[in-house]
């Protein structure tokens, strides 16, 4: 399967042109890309055009590394791009009224009642709205009903939303251009927070960082990478790459299970934050938490299912030496830390020898690491890892330097990017209870399963690539 005559990709942001355009720099995880002559005429500006074999295969190697994504602008939806909408709900008629009356009459719609309480209200409002009404006598839970309605469709392609979603007119039509790639079986859109009479702190935390919301940037999903996962509160799939549908097994988890399988089977998954879902995030405080700690313990079943994809932090060697000399808070950690960087920086050159300025390139790129590798050490202090930190605060200064250290940083780089008006005590007090909640989720189906694998860091050798 090749791109077609006139698709479009253009650089990613980050992706840096070398030399005049003979080489590339950037991807996730990032790689030097050098460029035939050839290929460097098929580069126009930061655009790549496909017009025959040799740009589909430049446009596929830029999709496949992450440094360039396609140009919906200029794309088209596939010919026969009908897709059916499959929602499963249980007991959220008001809801469902607000999705079906947000979707329209355009496309055929299966409403999948996973044993609602009041089984005839849900069905009122599904036949009011024309949609096809499908009722389960045991709720099987969000895997199950969508596979339920999944049996049932016959086009080409189907829309995934839930029920607390609110669809704006051009997000589906928007993820259909990205089937022009004959490899892309899914793509998903920014999940943002709907409109909501509602401003408590933790909704402005949600507004601000809910877990479903992926950022602004497009990306590839791709275990391994900056976008790893995709939620399917909201999702476009090709029918025929769904295969056997969701892990009716799992009642959390099931969409990250789901993504990393299709990727196996070698297609690609799309993220588009150009549109958006508008969901309803929790507000009230005990179903907030109670949903971050219930995510969690997706851990443990998706590390059964995918041992080579989870982990809490994926490290070079030389950023796990980085990290612990540093969290050794000993004389020589500073030393010893800027001895390992120097190390890897100049290695770096050596393998950017032949492009403009390679020590200063590598340099930089070391640097980057660094503060990545700091990010990933402090996530697992304040997140993955809480239960072990704060039995080591109770007996060790140096923990208790360390963890404090990790829970400022982490909250005065993430408030940099607070769009929602909340004031930082508040905002990190959120973001505590958000890591407390998620990793006892995590420690309890480690212990459920009695297995740490979900707990476990990777190291990342430099031969292998996510």
């Amino acid at each position: 399967m090749t791109l077609p005559q006139g698709f479009v990709v253009r650089l990613d942001r980050d992706t840096r042109v070398l030399d005049g355009g003979r080489a590339l720099l950037g991807g996730s995880p990032v790689r030097l890309m050098r460029l035939t002559r050839r290929a460097q005429d098929l580069l126009t500006g930061h655009t790549v055009e496909v017009r025959h074999r040799a740009g589909a295969l430049l446009a596929e190697r830029l999709l496949d590394t992450g440094m360039a994504h396609p140009v919906t602008d200029v794309l088209s939806a596939p010919e026969d791009s009908r897709c059916t909408f499959v929602v499963p709900v249980r007991d959220r008629a008001r809801a469902l009224d607000r999705l079906l009356t947000s979707l329209g009459g355009e496309h055929p719609v299966i409403v999948v009642d996973d044993a609602s309480r009041r089984p005839g209200t849900v069905r009122a409002v599904a036949v009011r709205h024309g949609a096809r009404f499908v009722p389960l006598d045991v709720n099987v839970g969000p895997a199950g009903a969508r596979n339920a309605g999944l049996r049932l469709v016959t086009t080409p392609f189907v829309v995934f939303v839930d029920s607390d979603v609110v669809l704006p007119a051009d997000t589906v039509p928007t993820l259909l251009k990205h089937f022009s790639d004959p490899r892309v079986a899914m793509a998903v859109p920014r999940i943002t927070g709907l409109p909501t009479a509602v401003r408590s702190w933790i909704a402005r935390y949600e507004e601000a960082r809910s877990s479903l919301d992926l950022g602004p940037r497009p990306a590839q999903v791709r275990p391994g990478t900056s976008v790893s996962w995709a939620s399917t509160a909201c999702t476009v799939a090709r029918v025929e790459a769904l295969s056997a549908g969701f892990d009716e097994r799992m009642r959390v988890g099931e969409d990250v299970d789901l993504g990393w399988r299709i990727v196996k089977n070698g297609w690609r998954i799309r993220y588009e934050p150009a549109v958006h879902a508008a969901h309803e995030h929790r507000t009230r405080f005990d179903d907030w938490f109670t949903r971050k700690a219930v995510y969690g313990t997706g851990a443990h079943p998706l590390a059964e299912r995918h041992p080579e994809f989870i982990a809490p932090a994926v490290l070079a060697p030389w950023n796990a030496a980085f990290a612990l000399a540093l969290l050794a808070q000993r004389r020589w950690s500073v030393p010893a830390a800027a001895a390992v960087c120097a190390m890897t920086a100049a290695r770096t050159a050596r393998r950017l020898r032949g492009t403009q300025q390679p020590v200063r390139l590598a340099s930089s790129l070391t640097a980057m690491g660094a503060v990545g590798a700091l990010s990933q050490t402090s996530a697992l202090l304040t997140r993955h890892w809480w239960p072990l930190t704060l039995a080591g605060c109770v007996v060790s200064r140096r923990v208790r330097r360390a963890t404090a250290l990790a829970a400022v940083a982490d909250i005065t780089l993430e408030y940099r990017n607070n769009p929602a008006g909340i004031d930082p005590l508040r905002y990190g007090l959120a973001r505590r209870l958000d890591d407390i909640a998620y990793g006892g989720g995590v420690w309890w189906s480690a212990v459920k399963g009695r297995s740490t694998r979900a707990l476990r860091p990777r190291l990342r050798w430099g031969g292998e690539r996510g």
